[in-house]
């Protein structure tokens, strides 16, 4: 939060006469924005009332580019991120919604809309929007009244963060939200509780956590499986601590990636489809599986392959809906993560059984996975092959970064072929929507300005928001953008070729491929930095270089069309 802005939260309700945008700036600044992303023009009273706060108003070139950042910022904040369109942007911004609602993250969306005395009346731009975010939030509402607005703002940052986290969404009246500019008898106190996830941690129920400790210590193959739960609750040093201490393997969802670094002896790596193949041996392998913060949906087990069905579980989950959704939970505990995996610790004591032939199994797969992969991931060969530059990017981003990842091959590749390597390093991905990954990077850097931020997508995935390029320029938005440049959509060409009847045609391979395109010079034309990459040896100095810039950078690497991410094992 800004530090010399001349205002102190509101501790007690002292509503006062004030126009709402100036309490909704009010508000805002004191649920800790520091950021808005918007299209303009919307609440544009409020904007300038933002002003001598110290938020800055990042104009983007798009609304789904602006939900994107604001979801980027809300999942390295730790707290909501905020985006606003008008009322014809409106539609945009709620499919930008959608991959915060699938990752769960908290994201407040601000928009215009009708004024009651003119529905149905054919007014310039008119669509009823509303209806677009009911399946993309936790909680939508309509703001027609300006004393209404301090409720449903504290309504809205409260259903963010709570619980699962997740979307809000309020519509103000008028096409800009122009009730803002109405006065009232506003209140713009803000609950301290909800401006950060999570804010209320429920507590294990003591004789399931001795339950669950007990199925631990007689399994003799347990696999702990970490989702983003873990990361949201701040659990990963727990999640160490008690993999560590009952000596238990670990795989992770790709939301749960970074909760322990790659490199831990006990780590096997992602499970699921975006996966590695030593994750899903080891995890099929299990007699036990101890789900902690995660929904078990298709893709953290492969379509509920991985673990096998019927496996024995653990689950761990703060929201009941999720225990037991989709393997016989033996054990299910509704609570906080972090609460949970202490609770084990300190029923635990100081040593917990020794599993050293099941250790010894998940180790050598994970030695075969490398040995399997070694070739390309140290591939001095042209075109470039992805998972060197996956290899490279292990090896160089520095300790403490946030790398940002798109969906399709780039999470793919990234999701089985990175490693992070310290507790510090952060690992943010799309949760299915393509060309997500460089805007939230944007997102992301914002929340957290003195970090680097790396972002890794595809060129197919580039070519959605590139024109935020010349927005990371004007607000000196500095991060690295990674691009695994092949002129393709390459992850569409097996299911082409099915469609062809099991071979590549020329017109087939229309379908998914591209131009050859430079982004360098693309990037260096809107007045960032762009660096071409050609050959392997040339990775890391350009990386080096990028993160040294002080300036967007956009890093084109020449890769190999041909590469094709494995598929999952089963």
């Amino acid at each position: 939060m800004p530090a010399s802005i001349p205002w102190t939260r509101r501790a007690v309700n002292v509503p006062k006469v004030m126009t709402g945008a100036r309490a909704l700036a009010e508000m805002l600044y004191g649920y800790g924005v520091t950021h808005v992303f918007m299209v303009p023009a919307v609440l544009r009273r409020t904007l300038a009332e933002l002003e001598p706060f110290g938020v800055r108003r990042i104009h983007t070139h798009g609304e789904k580019s602006a939900a994107y950042m604001a979801d980027g910022y809300a999942r390295m904040a730790g707290r909501p991120g905020v985006c606003m369109a008008q009322a014809v942007g409106a539609l945009n911004l709620a499919a930008g919604l959608r991959d915060a609602h699938l990752a769960n993250s908290p994201v407040i969306a601000l928009t215009g809309g009708h004024t009651p005395d003119a529905a149905g009346k054919g007014v310039y731009q008119e669509v009823d929007d509303l209806p677009a975010f009911v399946n993309v939030t936790k909680f939508s509402a309509v703001v027609d009244d300006v004393e209404g607005i301090p409720d449903l703002v504290r309504r809205a940052f409260r259903s963010a963060v709570s619980g699962r986290p997740g979307p809000a969404h309020l519509q103000f009246a008028g096409n800009e939200g122009q009730i803002d500019l109405e006065e009232g008898d506003l209140d713009p106190s803000i609950d301290p509780r909800f401006v950060s996830v999570p804010p209320v941690r429920p507590v294990p129920d003591p004789q399931a956590v001795a339950a669950a400790l007990d199925l631990l210590d007689r399994a003799e193959r347990p696999v702990l499986v970490a989702g983003g739960g873990v990361r949201a609750s701040g659990a990963s040093d727990e999640l160490v601590a008690v993999a560590e201490r009952l000596s238990i393997p670990v795989v992770t969802s790709l939301n749960g990636k970074d909760t322990i670094p790659g490199n831990h002896p006990l780590c096997v790596g992602v499970v699921g489809t975006y996966s590695r193949s030593a994750a899903n041996r080891v995890a099929n392998q299990a007699d036990l599986v101890c789900f902690v913060g995660s929904s078990t949906g298709s893709m953290t087990t492969h379509f509920w392959q991985v673990p096998q069905p019927g496996t024995p579980a653990i689950q761990v989950d703060i929201d009941p809906e999720m225990l037991g959704r989709n393997y016989p939970v033996r054990v299910s505990i509704q609570a906080d993560a972090r609460l949970t995996l202490a609770g084990l610790l300190e029923r635990a004591g100081p040593r917990g059984p020794r599993r050293d032939e099941w250790l010894a199994t998940a180790r050598h797969a994970t030695r075969l996975w490398r040995e399997q992969n070694l070739g390309h991931l140290e591939s001095d060969g042209t075109p470039i092959r992805p998972e060197r530059i996956c290899a490279d990017l292990t090896a160089l981003v520095p300790g403490d970064a946030c790398v940002v990842v798109d969906t399709g091959h780039a999470g793919m590749w990234m999701g089985g072929m990175f490693d992070t390597r310290t507790p510090d390093q952060r690992y943010l991905r799309s949760a299915g929507h393509l060309g997500w990954a460089f805007p939230a990077a944007l997102g992301a850097k914002c929340a957290a300005p003195d970090r680097p931020v790396v972002c890794f997508t595809g060129d197919a995935g580039f070519w959605y928001h590139i024109a935020e390029v010349e927005t990371a320029v004007r607000w000196g938005i500095n991060t690295v953008t990674v691009v695994n440049n092949n002129s393709s959509g390459n992850q569409s060409a097996r299911g082409f070729d099915r469609a062809y009847g099991g071979k590549q045609t020329p017109e087939g391979r229309r379908l998914w491929t591209f131009n050859h395109v430079d982004f360098a010079r693309l990037a260096e034309g809107m007045g960032a930095m762009g660096i071409r990459v050609e050959k392997p040896g040339e990775i890391a100095p350009a990386l080096e270089r990028g993160l040294a810039a002080g300036r967007p950078v956009v890093i084109d690497v020449v890769s190999d069309v041909e590469a094709m991410a494995p598929l999952a094992v089963v």
